[in-house]
C-alpha cells in the first residue's frame, strides 16, 4: 500500500488552498480585464442572463492558461514565505532534511498540473475559445435594446433619425416626436412630425410599431421631380390624426455557426494546426515553383535565362 510521507502531505496541505485560493482571485482579474474591453459590445442589447453566463464560463475557460502559471507564482512565493516566517523550514534544515527533498511534492504536483494544463489547452481550449468568439460576434450584431433618451436624436435604428422631447416613463407616450426617415437617402427624406406617440414591438421581435396621433408627414418627391430645377423640388404633405408607421428592427439574438470559427486558428489544436500549416507551405512552394518558372522563361532585355 503506498503511503505518503507526513512532510511532504504538510507541504502539499500547505500548498493547495492557497495554490486554489490565487488561481480564483487570478482568474477573477482577468476575467474583469476581459469585461471591461468588451462591455460595450454587452451593454444596452437586452441579452438573457443565460447568454451573458455562457459568454463568461467560455471566456474563463480561455483565461485559464493566463491564471494558472500567476497563481502557482503566488501561491509558491506564499507557502515558502509562511515557512520560512514561522521557521518551520528552519526545523526541517535541521533535521536533515533538504530543501530540494522538502520541495519534492510540490515538483511532482507541478508535473501533474503541466501534463493537465498541455492537454487541456490542446483539447478543451480550442473548442472554448470558438464558441466564445462565435458568442461575441453574435452579439456584435445584435441591435440594440430599444431606449429612446429625451432632447437628443436616437439613430440607432437603421435608416431613423427619431427625437422626443418629453416621454411620459409611467404610460409610455412620447410627446413631440420628430421622425427623419433617410433609408432612401437623404434627397428623398420623410420627415413625421407627430403631438404624441407610443412605440411598440411585433411578437416576433423583428420590427417596431410606431402609433402616432395628431401630426403632418412632409415627402421629398426628388425622384418624381427630376425633371424640375434644384429649386423647384416636389413634395407631398399629409396631415393625420392616427397613423401607424412599421420599422424592420431585428431585436432578437441570433447565434452564429461556430463551424466558421472552428475553422480559424484559435479553433484549431496542434494537430490541425500542422496540417494546416503544411497544406499553406505546399501551397506557397507550388506558388513560388510558378513565379520561378516564369522568371526562368520570360525573356528581359531581349536575353533569355543561362543555364
Amino acid at each position: 500500500m503506498l503511503r505518503i510521507k507526513r512532510l511532504y502531505l504538510f507541504m502539499l496541505q500547505s500548498f493547495l488552498p492557497l495554490f486554489v485560493m490565487t488561481f480564483l482571485i487570478c482568474l477573477f482579474i482577468v476575467l474583469m480585464q476581459f469585461l471591461w474591453r468588451y462591455i460595450d459590445d454587452l451593454v444596452g442589447k437586452g441579452l438573457e442572463m443565460s447568454v451573458i453566463g455562457e459568454l463568461f464560463f467560455y471566456a474563463a475557460l480561455t483565461m485559464v492558461p493566463m491564471a494558472l502559471p500567476l497563481a502557482i507564482l503566488l501561491a509558491s512565493l506564499m507557502t515558502f514565505g509562511n515557512l520560512g516566517e514561522q521557521f518551520e523550514l528552519t526545523a526541517m534544515k535541521a533535521s536533515g532534511v533538504s530543501l530540494i527533498k522538502s520541495m519534492r511534492p510540490l515538483i511532482a504536483l507541478m508535473v501533474i498540473v503541466a501534463i493537465g494544463a498541455f492537454f487541456f489547452q490542446n483539447n478543451v481550449l480550442p473548442v472554448a475559445q470558438a464558441k466564445m468568439y462565435t458568442l461575441l460576434y453574435s452579439m456584435k450584431q445584435k441591435s440594440p435594446e430599444l431606449e429612446i433618451p429625451e432632447g437628443v436624436f436616437y439613430d440607432q435604428i437603421t435608416g431613423f433619425n427619431l427625437y422626443v422631447k418629453h416621454k411620459d416613463r409611467e404610460t409610455g407616450i412620447l410627446n413631440d416626436l420628430l421622425i427623419y426617415n433617410v433609408s432612401k437617402g437623404t434627397e428623398n427624406a420623410t420627415i413625421i412630425y407627430a403631438d404624441s406617440g407610443k412605440i411598440s414591438m411585433t411578437d416576433d421581435k423583428s420590427h417596431l410599431i410606431l402609433n402616432l396621433w395628431n401630426g403632418e408627414q412632409f415627402e421629398n418627391l426628388r425622384e418624381q421631380g427630376s425633371t424640375f430645377s434644384s429649386q423647384n423640388v416636389p413634395y407631398r404633405r399629409e396631415t393625420f390624426n392616427d397613423k401607424e408607421v412599421l420599422i424592420a428592427f431585428d431585436a432578437n439574438f441570433n447565434r452564429m455557426d461556430e463551424s466558421g470559427m472552428r475553422n480559424q486558428y484559435v479553433g484549431k489544436n496542434i494537430a490541425e494546426l500542422q496540417a494546416t500549416i503544411d497544406s499553406v507551405t505546399a501551397r506557397v512552394d507550388s506558388v513560388g515553383d510558378v513565379y520561378g518558372h516564369d522568371i526562368k522563361t520570360q525573356r528581359y532585355f531581349g536575353l533569355s535565362y543561362y543555364k
